[in-house]
């Protein structure tokens, strides 16, 4: 017998999971030297990643930060557009506003009444969140599966307030 120890498969989150997250990940502020700051430490993870992904930070409207990243297409910025138009629309991470929807049997396309060529419940956008202030914009990432979209974004917001 050996002891053939192998890591547990990653789960996809929860909607419990993905609530905590946004409750756990608000800012104090966000200025735009703090837009450059989370911008480029999500590039840096793409970098060390090899990740082909686009980055994108809107706050109230105005592009603050944007990225692509070798292995990057045209296509990126669109899924950016359609993915920030959720947040900005449902005011959580579109990771989780799709999870809601197929929580309840159903998806987004099928079931939101909004126009699929303009909003994608898919994940990789996640809101700015500032205390006192409520969501007041987004930082989006697209170019990998939907749910490591979402784990980077996550993860560079945990590193950004000195949680990862």
């Amino acid at each position: 017998m050996t002891n053939d120890v192998r890591p547990a498969p990653e789960t996809t989150p929860g909607i419990e999971e993905l609530e905590a997250q946004e409750r756990r990940l608000v800012l104090p502020r966000f200025t735009y030297d703090d837009a450059w700051a989370l911008g480029s430490l999500l590039v840096e993870l793409a970098r060390e990643r090899r990740a082909p992904v686009a980055v994108d930070i809107h706050r109230a409207g105005q592009q603050l930060f944007h990225a692509a990243l070798p292995g990057s297409t045209p296509d990126n910025d669109a899924w950016i557009a359609r993915k920030r138009r959720v947040v900005e629309r449902y005011g959580c991470a579109s990771y989780l506003v799709g999870a809601r929807f197929r929580a309840k049997g159903t998806t987004f396309e099928a079931s939101s009444r909004l126009d699929p060529d303009l909003y994608a419940a898919h994940g990789g956008s996640f809101p700015l969140h500032v205390e006192g202030a409520g969501v007041i914009g987004t930082v989006t990432v697209s170019g990998l599966p939907q749910v490591d979209d979402h784990r980077m974004v996550v993860e560079a917001l945990e590193r950004f307030l000195g949680e990862g």
